[in-house]
């Protein structure tokens, strides 16, 4: 008896987490539907009385299609780049096991702490020397990509770790080359931890900001995210036309996840984010 109710509390204690972190997002959706005055209704509605939908006109004014497809064209982008680099590095710092790999990891460590605030000024002198600014939404990519590649090294790394070695080395022993069997073999049976963090590192690249708001000043380039400020003005804001934007910005994200949920939990538990 007191198991189950030990597991009753439990249970109503995880709920109540999940209930405070998904509140946020319900108050999105819901003040994305309200009006502009029951916006500020004291005390605040928690359903609106009479909907204000303009996702079609917020759509339609800000050009949300482009702000979008170029959201998606940079996380595309930072998320082959990444994939086809860190996957042959994660690879070498799982196989190759001594005093110097060690260095290695603890510097790609290092630089995953390098916050974007404090790297887009050397980042934007060093763009604009060799000329990529006439090409901002690679400048974008670029600098994206070597901020969350160390990211990426670290998790499937430790993917790699959980794939035997022996498995390597009876491929070799049969003749294959190390390049041959490391894409026969080992890639494949690390699939799950390499979709699971490219999944993580595109999903975290369509949110990116701080580069892009630094590195392109063209508005027909921007992402959705630099998009979003067309709304906050030196003496009001439009709180109703961010959340619309908000929502309509975060449901595709939303739908990805939830479609992909059980290939990330796959990922998870066969030792991705180890």
């Amino acid at each position: 008896m007191t198991r189950r109710y030990t597991r009753y509390g439990l249970c109503a204690l995880a709920i109540l987490f999940v209930a405070i972190y998904l509140f946020p997002l319900y108050w999105m959706y819901v003040t994305a539907m309200k009006s502009g005055t029951e916006i500020f209704a004291n005390p605040p509605t928690f359903w609106p009385r009479d909907l204000h939908w303009q996702v079609g006109e917020i759509w339609t004014r800000l050009q949300m299609d482009t702000y979008l497809k170029n959201s998606l064209i940079i996380a595309a982008g930072v998320t082959v780049i990444v994939c086809l680099c860190g996957t042959g590095c994660a690879y070498v710092l799982a196989r190759v096991r001594n005093r110097w790999m060690d260095v290695v990891l603890f510097l790609v460590l290092m630089m995953q702490v390098l916050p974007s605030s404090l790297m887009i000024t050397p980042i934007f002198v060093a763009f604009n020397q060799v000329g990529l600014m006439e090409y901002p939404r690679l400048s974008v990519v670029l600098a994206q990509a070597a901020k969350v590649l160390p990211l990426y090294i670290v998790l499937v790394r430790a993917t790699f770790l959980q794939v035997p070695g022996e498995l390597e080395e009876a491929a070799l022993v049969d003749g294959n080359s190390r390049v041959g069997a490391f894409l026969t073999i080992i890639a494949p049976l690390a699939r799950n931890g390499i979709l699971v963090t490219g999944v993580l590192i595109f999903l975290q690249s369509f949110g990116e900001y701080v580069y892009a708001r630094s590195l392109i000043s063209q508005r027909p380039l921007q992402p959705a995210t630099v998009g979003l400020q067309s709304f906050m003005g030196p003496n009001t804001s439009d709180w109703s036309g961010v959340m619309t934007y908000s929502a309509i910005y975060v449901t595709p994200i939303l739908i990805i996840f939830v479609l992909l949920q059980r290939q990330i939990v796959s990922g998870l538990t066969s030792g991705a984010l180890k």
